[in-house]
């Protein structure tokens, strides 16, 4: 009774805490600010009926230690990572952002799809001008036909480094997983960390022209494990009971870092990726990029023991990169503390073979159920080369600066976001004249031309509602070849094809996989090569695309496209909130 007593306190505090509770059941209600309350000395997530569901949290400063350093950090909650939010499909989400720092910050809910809600998409001068210090704005968004792992994080500055956590959305109550239903399910986050502030890092880059300097350690669930220097830094441990299968949600939300992972002793069934069914398939290694996600059911196949779990970087380009491994210990109930861990050998960071063959096997569920709808009548045949370049800077120090392009544009920022500018007409902000081909055509990855300028601008392609894209994404050899892990706001799109050297428009072409090709929002561009993805512009707005490798976002890897309003209501973009901040 007292126990009874003390559960009707507790969610009388939380509904009188921010605002009236909605008697919508579909409806979920997080806040950004209100510090979490405990509950049994656990965060607290009330279920009423099991279907509405309230997190409190607060965005705030805090002192973090790690690799025998402490520094402040912008956190959510004041946690590294930040808290997961559970829906489920079709669900309707409400998150109030109060800004308690002294940056701007804009949260973006990365792989929802925002069906007519572009202005709660996230991304800076794009969707919306950033929530500025002090101020609150409520993202409002539906998961329409989504299920699964997705995440969020800042999508300004380089907040992202520890602004960020995980969206699991669950299937609808009854609906069973198309795969064996797992014990017990575990996020784990993937993510990189530096001892300095990451502004400060990327302010000195962009004043010198250089790159920036790399991270420091790699990190599984906020911790790297022992690492040079500091023997002491602890690891996570993920629990498991002999026999018991889990679902393992992964998530890379490392800034500029495509990683392995594996685990010793033991083989995945990869489930998932970005929040789309796959066939299954068996690997021991999996290869994921910043910004994309893959689930995989693991079964703990034997009686005792404590496993290497290892988070190595994936780098096949002359390219600095943090070069560490961020440890943690699969971990057997009953197994004694002084059993020695089982090690495992780590891919070297170059294993471009591992990391194609682990794409390769990606293919679509393509079932009755979850079908794959790849388009097959195309409106839009695009063809845009990613890569760097270098352009004058008197100021730097080599008197030049790198940037990176599409198409030979460098993005430059809006002042005010693109989305405004849009819906209500407002001259001087965009040109929609963004090139659909290469405005020089050579041996993309080939000799390289001698003049390495790029051009600038704010410009972006538009498109018919409900028009159909090819676009193939082409890697150069400017400055030099490198993977680019590619996210396209407000849709997902279908991966037809990759391949090595330049992409041939008449025999590549023969070779796309237009049955089962994997569905994702995110895809890597190979190092000295192509891959082509389709999708249907149904989706009015201004969808943002760029490389989720931050520096290269930060350089002008990026662009976006405007999708004009449909024939009905039912395809146009709705109107902005009352609280949409202002610049």
């Amino acid at each position: 009774m007292a126990m009874a007593m003390m559960v009707i306190q507790v969610m009388l505090v939380l509904a009188t805490c921010l605002f009236p509770l909605s008697v919508e059941a579909i409806v979920r209600h997080y806040k950004f600010n209100c510090y979490m309350l405990k509950f049994m000395g656990q965060d607290l997530a009330l279920s009423l009926h099991g279907d509405f569901v309230m997190f409190y949290i607060q965005v705030v400063m805090k002192n973090a230690t790690k690799l025998c350093s402490i520094k402040p950090i912008v956190t959510v909650n004041g946690k590294f990572p930040g808290p997961t939010i559970y829906a489920r499909e079709d669900d309707t989400v409400l998150v109030k952002v109060v800004n308690h720092v002294k940056y701007n910050v804009s949260i973006h809910w990365h792989g929802v799809r925002q069906v007519r809600t572009g202005w709660a998409d996230g991304p800076a001068y794009i969707t919306q001008c950033p929530i500025q210090p002090g101020k609150v704005y409520q993202y409002n968004f539906t998961l329409t036909g989504q299920r699964g792992t997705l995440w969020w994080h800042a999508h300004i500055l380089w907040l992202r480094a520890t602004v960020h956590g995980a969206l699991v959305i669950l299937p609808k109550f009854g609906v069973p997983y198309p795969f064996p239903k797992p014990h017990k399910e575990q996020v784990i986050l993937l993510s990189e960390w530096w001892k300095s502030d990451t502004e400060a890092i990327i302010n000195e880059a962009l004043k010198s022209g250089l790159a920036p300097n790399v991270s420091d350690a790699h990190t599984i669930n906020g911790f790297s494990g022992p690492s040079q220097g500091c023997a002491l830094q602890e690891g996570f441990t993920v629990k498991v009971q002999p026999g018991n299968t889990y679902l393992l949600r992964i998530i890379n939300a490392a800034l500029n870092d495509e990683l392995f992972f594996k685990i010793a002793g033991h083989k995945f069934t990869v489930v998932e990726v970005d929040a789309t069914y796959t066939k299954p398939f068996k690997t021991d290694t999996i290869v994921i990029a910043p910004g994309q996600t893959t689930n995989v059911l693991i079964t703990a196949n034997h009686a005792a023991g404590k496993y290497l779990v290892a988070a190595s970087p994936f780098m096949d380009a002359p390219i600095a990169v943090d070069n560490s491994t961020a440890i943690a210990t699969l971990y057997y109930l009953g197994t004694l503390d002084s059993t020695i861990t089982t090690l495992t050998s780590l891919p070297p960071k170059n294993a471009t073979t591992l990391a194609t063959s682990f794409t390769d096997n990606l293919r679509s569920l393509n079932s009755k159920k979850y079908p794959a709808r790849v388009p097959l009548k195309i409106d839009h045949n695009l063809l845009f080369t990613v890569s760097l370049g270098i352009n004058s800077c008197p100021t730097c120090v080599n008197g030049n600066r790198v940037v990176a392009d599409i198409n030979n544009v460098t993005f430059v920022m809006p002042k005010i976001s693109l989305l405004q500018a849009h819906f209500f007409n407002i001259k001087g902000v965009f040109t929609d004249d963004f090139p659909g081909n290469p405005p020089v055509v050579y041996n993309f990855t080939g000799t390289q031309p001698t003049n390495f300028e790029t051009t600038k601008g704010t410009r972006v392609y538009r498109l018919a509602y409900n028009s159909t894209v090819q676009l193939v994404l082409q890697d150069t050899g400017m400055i030099a070849p490198e993977n680019h892990p590619i996210h396209l706001h407000g849709f997902n799109f279908f991966v037809v094809g990759s391949g090595q050297g330049n992409f041939n428009s008449k025999n590549d072409t023969k070779r796309f996989n237009l049955v089962d090709p994997v569905e994702r929002n995110t895809v890597g561009v190979p190092a000295g090569g192509w891959t082509a993805i389709r999708f249907r512009a149904d989706n009015p707005g201004v969808w943002f695309m760029h490389c989720h490798l931050e520096i290269h976002t930060t350089w002008g890897l990026k662009m976006a496209f405007v999708v004009d309003n449909g024939k009905t209501q039912n395809e146009s973009l709705l109107p902005p909130p009352s609280d949409i901040p202002k610049c």
